[in-house]
């Protein structure tokens, strides 16, 4: 069998190399042609992890193993369950939709801005897939470096300070999280996080644990109050930024929880849940009030984000099949939606310059098919039913019923918040009579931009009518997971 998982690493990662190599400005169509041929290669050799899957079993597959530093037991092991092949796949899947977004509009160093999305891939892919603590950690880390490029070289005017204040908030908890991960070397001789899972570790060490993991994993997702970095960083960030931003990096926190959290420290989690279910109610309800009043298309979907995200730990922390399901599949839909709303963002700052809704009104007038796409796309962030927006949020739901009937209540009713300040600002910016002679001149979306918000149109009505060929991977997973949380280690 072919090392899926390191080509899913290296691939994007060389083709990134490859593409730094064609640097100047007057070569930017080969760095273009030559970043998309390596950006449809990195979503290809991902492809057989999919369908090469076995499912209803919870092992490990497509394992690697290479001797890295024998002293200490670190070791270049790679490896997916049903929980992380699909972020994979996600992340790959956005890195294309990047490139492609990035197309037209940038326009000075190009081969250097497609280079940081191909070298970005690789690294979150290396996230998602290693199983050497170590491993995770430099991975983890070195994803933050394209990131803050991207955001620093090509942002907006306040650029250098929302990079910087991305990089510091995230920096801060990782440094936590090494703490940990060289406390657990300590106790078991080994940086393998499936022997951790089996690690004998007093209360009062989990929750040590858990509060380093905890604030290393809430700034990336971001949970409330660990939160401020992201509506800075949407807003400076250029397009294909924020896609990759919202769609990908996100998950990245959220995974931590899943894959350290809660099988690691289960007698922390359990103690701690209310703590973290009372954060994501927080985050879901105050944050889906500041998103009401925001004035800026981006500002407003970043908020909307972190209020998504609030429904995928409320989930984690149900410890049930449905409530963790239904956070996975969240996740992979806050991906594909929020991915959505960037770019139809995107679409109207190319033209106009402006992400103030003030500034729009009446933009079905002048871009109708674009107008049809962004009302889907709205709709599925309001969880529509028949959008990938339900499936997750209504799976989290029924799980939060079933443990607390008012849990479940309150989670339900909040939804409402979603509706709100989504389809008001899609009221203001498309429907109504044209506000000035900016939006009197749109143009509707190009064939590029069509294809490019019709490929997500197609990724949300599959997960939203059809999710059982993304729950099935993840069912023998998850349930292993369950029994791992319900094992008490003291």
């Amino acid at each position: 069998m072919l090392p899926y998982l390191s080509l899913a690493i290296w691939v994007p990662i060389v083709a990134g190399l490859l593409v730094l190599a064609v640097n100047r400005d007057r070569d930017a169509p080969a760095a273009r042609w030559l970043a998309l041929v390596g950006a449809v290669a990195g979503f290809a050799v991902t492809i057989p992890l999919y369908t090469q899957f076995t499912l209803g079993t919870a092992e490990m597959q497509f394992v690697e193993t290479i001797e890295w530093i024998p002293r200490f037991s670190v070791n270049y092991l790679l490896g997916v369950d049903g929980i992380s092949v699909l972020f994979i796949l996600l992340n790959s899947f956005i890195t294309v939709l990047a490139v492609w977004a990035g197309w037209v509009v940038i326009q000075t160093r190009v081969a250097q801005y497609m280079a940081a999305f191909l070298i970005m891939s690789g690294l979150i892919n290396g996230v998602f897939a290693s199983l050497d603590a170590v491993l995770f950690y430099v991975f983890f880390e070195a994803q933050l470096i394209p990131m803050y490029l991207i955001i620093g070289v090509w942002g907006g005017p306040n650029r250098i300070y929302a990079a910087l204040k991305f990089f510091l908030y995230t920096f801060l908890g990782s440094v936590l999280m090494l703490v940990a991960l060289i406390y657990l070397y300590t106790v078991s001789g080994s940086f393998s996080i499936l022997e951790w899972y089996q690690l004998p570790l007093s209360l009062k060490t989990q929750e040590w644990l858990f509060a380093a993991f905890f604030i290393a994993f809430a700034v990336k997702v971001p949970m409330w109050p660990v939160h401020t970095w992201l509506p800075d960083a949407h807003v400076e960030a250029p397009t294909g930024g924020s896609v990759v931003l919202a769609a990908i990096t996100l998950k990245v926190g959220a995974y931590g929880f899943v894959r350290f959290i809660l099988p690691i420290l289960p007698d922390a989690s359990h103690y701690l849940a209310g703590f973290v279910i009372t954060l994501s109610l927080v985050a879901v309800v105050y944050i889906g009030f500041v998103a009401l009043v925001q004035p800026d298309m981006k500002k407003l979907i970043a908020y909307s984000s972190i209020s998504h995200m609030g429904f995928v730990t409320l989930g984690f922390f149900l410890f049930s099949q449905l409530g963790i399901e239904g956070g996975l599949v969240q996740m992979i839909s806050h991906g594909f939606v929020s991915a959505a709303l960037f770019l139809c963002v995107g679409v109207l700052y190319d033209r106009m310059h402006s992400r103030l809704i003030g500034d729009y009104g009446g933009v079905v007038n002048t871009m109708p098919k674009f107008a049809a796409f962004a009302m889907l796309f709205a709709m599925a962030n309001a969880a529509l039913p028949g959008t990938s927006g339900f499936v997750g949020e209504f799976l989290v739901i029924l799980a939060a019923v079933k443990a607390n009937f008012w849990l479940g209540f309150l989670a339900a009713t909040i939804m409402i918040l979603g509706a709100a300040y989504t389809l008001w600002m899609y009221k203001r910016v498309w429907f109504g009579d044209v506000a000035n002679a900016g939006v009197a001149a749109l143009k509707d979306v190009s064939k590029r931009e069509f294809w490019l918000l019709a490929t997500l149109v197609a990724a949300i009505l599959a997960l939203g009518i059809y999710p059982k060929p993304f729950t099935d991977v993840m069912h023998a997973s998850v349930a292993q997971l369950l029994t791992q949380v319900a094992q008490s280690k003291q």
